[in-house]
């Protein structure tokens, strides 16, 4: 029996005319010119016999042919009409095509020979046609309609009937089962069906066997998708070759595609016997990976036994304690901690006590800040894959000591095992009789990398060691290969830091968030790896989050990154991701939130991937609470993930802020500004966000954290320093809305182009003998751009704060005051509440606020989170924020 390629996916529905494809021929290329008449052979490799046939074919379609056309052409003519009185196929053309007659032009005196050649041909394909239809139909009595009309409703719905439309099928009557090459099918069963040329046979489960009113026999399938037919795409080889996702996606088509019958079993491995596997459902539009849902709708949980078969063991049992307990988060790229605090903010909100216990960056003054906001929070200031190594290291000194199993406090700071505080003559004391041996008193710390005292040396694991006799200033960092002879010190040091939680191992997490970056896809970046952008040490990192995700085993795990990650090569690093986190059996969910539908007067787009094991429900997105302004557009492909409400949402959304609403209330400060700590002074907040961002720590934190009593300061409030000639130029920028430096003396605007006045001597700055319009402020952006010194407006937001805060290329010029944002400003464009203090040098400072998670935004996904952990949350992509949570 000839095999028919099935319709798949995306919505595309077969055509009930349409003809089948012989998937047999290989000598030949050949297709069917169909018309209201015949059907005529035409074949491909010979462009003269296709445009001959294809003109008689139109010409059979007009006329009956005439014997005195010759035996030839009459021979084609009346298989064709026999073809179309029972039906053969295109295969048939092929036998008529290989019939050859020798001497056509003598073949007049032969045509009684020829007609027994016909009637004998004719026979044949009246058997094949016959033994087809009893290879391929539908058995058994049709469903009553009463039943059918209950059970499928959509196809008998009398307006669809009526409207029709381009694919649509007009059902007859539908049955229980079919028989394809002698194999019983029932509804339910799993069937490989025909693709296209060179592509493998597709994978679905029968949901519908039924005839049209033309009497051709159809099934109506769900889709199982492999690896490769979804958003995983090129990174299919990370996941089983035989573990597939069931979907609701599906399609009708001729009941003559079936393939094979295959079983595919609902496992987290393959069953002996069994062809394929599925453990998830996969949702094409929305690139969800989730749990199967249930008979009431709800995503089922997979036994931990199960989904970790192939993966990391744990070494802990799951928490069986009350829903208030603890929950642990490891905060990995944290910067000054933008993520973790709005995270911790929204799980308050909704009742779960999530703590930062541990947080990694490589940049030293972001840790000094992480140390002073989150005092309950092990600070490391390292290398991401070095964190990765001490890990392993760490387990390998646990099972050293047999530890791993035994009961340890998740709940007790690390801080609390820290030594008291020497005074400076304590710190510096040194035994009085130095003879060169030195005694170890205790470990206090480990590390893995070079050496911190020294910065050189290889990468390696190193404890830091107090001395006997010798104060805290000679505490220095050893090998470990150093220290054989310390055994029991090692062994004291790591009971101590098991029980007090130092370091996570596998299974003691509950969630790991972070934003590696991806530097190799920056737009800045004119060396980005187009061939392979994974092996680029700029995207490095994304692979090792993902390796610390896999060592770590977390219950839920929350990756932030930029929009251009799912748009650089068509979202390629996306898609590793997302592949990396199924394939460890994390269900998966993509969204691509704005900050200022969260309440910031910012754009500032950026990707979120929330990742749940399959013994948790998987976080929603939470839809925006307030209008946003737009400045930006998201990748095509991935424009249904951006979350925001649509047209038939009845979201109640509050107005859209703008600058005004955020740091109006902000003592005024000029550009040399030096103070880190300030009092408010006299400016009363007005606005609800004002009153919000000044709120103490205990009463945005949640009870985690100790009322204070002392009155607020405010931090940070100082701007850059610019230098005497940009000082000058931004003081001749009017105050007013859309001021730039168009508005400066000898510039002209010729259309949308800025150019220097050719009428006009150019303007000097008296001093530096420098122009006061710089030449780059000219030709940025061919001279179109108008943020060059472009200055704020109170009505306005801006697209995205900023790493940097020079004028020269961007609008961040304070409305009414002669200087850039100052950090503070720049911290509450970012929802960072006023006591957030920030260290290192400004520039830092800048840097810091600008690389974080906006705080509405982490804040958002913390209450989503406290949803999923609580089992409140829904099945759908997203869910709506209680009217109390922005205020």
């Amino acid at each position: 029996m000839e095999i028919t390629p099935a319709s798949r996916k995306r919505g595309r529905k077969p055509k009930e005319d349409d003809s089948t494809v012989d998937l047999k021929t290989k000598s030949k290329e050949a297709k069917t010119a169909k018309g209201k008449g015949k059907e005529v052979l035409v074949d491909l490799s010979d462009k003269k016999k296709k445009s001959a046939s294809k003109s008689e074919a139109k010409s059979e379609v007009r006329r009956p042919r005439k014997r005195t056309d010759g035996p030839l052409k009459k021979l084609k003519s009346v298989i064709s009409k026999g073809k179309k009185k029972v039906g053969v196929k295109e295969e048939d053309d092929e036998e008529v095509a290989d019939l050859v007659i020798d001497n056509p032009e003598e073949a007049v005196d032969e045509e009684e020979e020829i007609e027994d050649v016909l009637v004998e041909k004719k026979k044949r394909k009246i058997n094949k046609s016959e033994k087809q239809k009893e290879d391929c139909r539908l058995i058994g009595e049709p469903v009553p309609v009463e039943e059918a009309r209950q059970r499928w409703p959509h196809r008998y719905d009398a307006q669809k009937i009526r409207e029709g439309g381009e694919g649509y099928l007009h059902v007859r009557r539908h049955f229980t089962s079919a028989q394809v090459d002698g194999e019983i099918y029932q509804l339910g069963d799993c069937c490989h069906i025909k693709a296209e040329d060179g592509e493998p046979d597709y994978i679905g489960r029968i949901v519908e066997f039924f005839e049209t009113t033309k009497k051709i026999p159809y099934i109506a399938v769900k889709w199982f998708f492999r690896a490769a037919d979804t958003v995983i795409r090129e990174y299919s080889y990370l996941i089983d070759a035989k573990r597939v996702f069931c979907s609701d996606s599906g399609d009708d088509n001729p009941l003559d595609c079936i393939v094979s019958k295959i079983t595919v079993s609902q496992a987290s491995f393959l069953v002996p016997g069994c062809h394929y596997y599925y453990d998830m459902s996969y949702c094409e539009q929305l690139c969800t990976f989730e749990n199967l849902p249930t008979e009431n709708g709800e995503g089922a949980s997979t036994s931990s036994a199960a989904v970790s078969r192939e993966g990391c063991l744990k070494v802990f049992e799951e928490d069986t304690a009350d829903p208030d307990k603890v929950m642990t988060l490891l905060d990995m790229y944290a910067g000054c901690g933008g993520m973790s605090t709005g995270l911790c903010m929204g799980a308050a909100a909704s009742s779960v006590n999530l703590v930062t216990r541990w947080a990694v960056d490589f940049n030293e003054d972001a840790c000094e800040s992480l140390r002073y906001n989150h005092p309950e929070t092990e600070v490391r200031n390292m290398k991401a894959e070095d964190f990765l190594r001490l890990l392993y290291e760490w387990k390998d000194l646990c099972g050293r000591f047999n530890l791993l199993g035994t009961n340890y406090n998740k709940t007790k700071k690390p801080t609390e095992n820290e030594e008291k505080e020497e005074t400076e003559e304590e710190a510096q004391r040194r035994p009085p009789d130095e003879n060169g041996e030195y005694e170890v008193e205790r470990i206090i710390g480990i590390y893995y990398g070079v050496n911190p005292d020294t910065d050189e040396g290889t990468a390696a694991l190193h404890f830091k060691v107090k001395w006997k006799g010798w104060g805290s200033d000679w505490d220095s960092w050893e090998p470990f290969s150093q220290l054989t002879k310390c055994e029991d010190c090692i062994e004291e040091f790591v009971t101590a830091g098991y029980q007090s939680n130092i370091l996570p191992l596998p299974g003691t997490v509950d969630v790991v968030c972070g934003g590696p970056p991806c530097q190799g896809i920056s737009g800045f970046n004119r060396f980005r790896n187009y061939e392979e952008p994974l092996k680029d040490p700029k995207n490095y990192q994304l692979v090792v989050f993902m390796d610390i995700v896999k060592f770590l085993q977390p219950k839920f795990t929350l990756m932030e990154n930029v929009v251009d990650i799912m748009r650089f090569l068509g979202g390629t690093l996306g898609r590793y991701a997302i592949g990396r986190l199924v394939a460890m059996q994390y269900q998966v969910r993509l969204g691509l939130l704005i900050a200022g539908s969260y309440g910031l007067p910012q754009f500032r787009m950026r990707t979120f991937l929330w990742g749940a094991k399959m013994t948790e429900k998987l976080p929603q997105f939470p839809l925006p609470t307030h209008k946003v302004i737009a400045r930006g557009f998201s990748p095509k492909e991935f424009e249904r993930n951006v979350v925001k409400g649509n047209e038939e949402s009845t979201l109640q959304l509050k107005d859209a802020l703008v600058l005004k609403d955020a740091i109006f209330d902000l003592p005024e400060i000029t550009t040399h500004e030096i103070q880190d700590e300030r009092d408010y002074g006299n400016d009363i907040p007005e606005s609800d966000f004002q009153k919000m961002i000044r709120l103490p720590k205990h009463k945005l934190m949640g009870s985690a954290c100790p009322e204070e009593s002392a009155t607020l300061k405010l931090f940070d409030h100082r701007p850059l320093k610019l230098s005497e000639d940009d000082n000058l130029r931004v003081s001749k920028i009017p105050r007013e809305k859309g001021a730039n430096f168009r508005n400066l003396p000898g510039v002209i605007v010729d259309g949308n182009k800025a150019c220097r006045d050719p009428k006009m001597a150019k303007v000097m700055i008296e001093k530096s003998k420098k122009p006061l319009v710089p030449e780059y402020a000219i030709k940025f952006v061919r001279g179109t751009s108008k943020k060059p010194f472009g200055r704020l407006w109170w009505d306005e937001i801006v697209s995205t704060v900023v790493t940097r805060a020079e004028p020269h290329n961007q609008i961040i010029l304070h409305p009414e005051q002669d200087r850039v944002l100052s950090i503070r400003e720049n911290a509450r464009l970012q929802g960072f509440p006023d006591f957030y203090r920030l260290f290192g040098t400004v520039k830092q400072r800048y840097m810091q606020v600008g690389n974080a998670v906006a705080v509405p935004v982490g804040k958002a996904l913390g209450f989503s989170l406290a949803k999923a952990v609580n089992k409140t949350s829904g099945s759908g992509q997203v869910f709506e924020l209680p009217p109390s949570f922005s205020r």
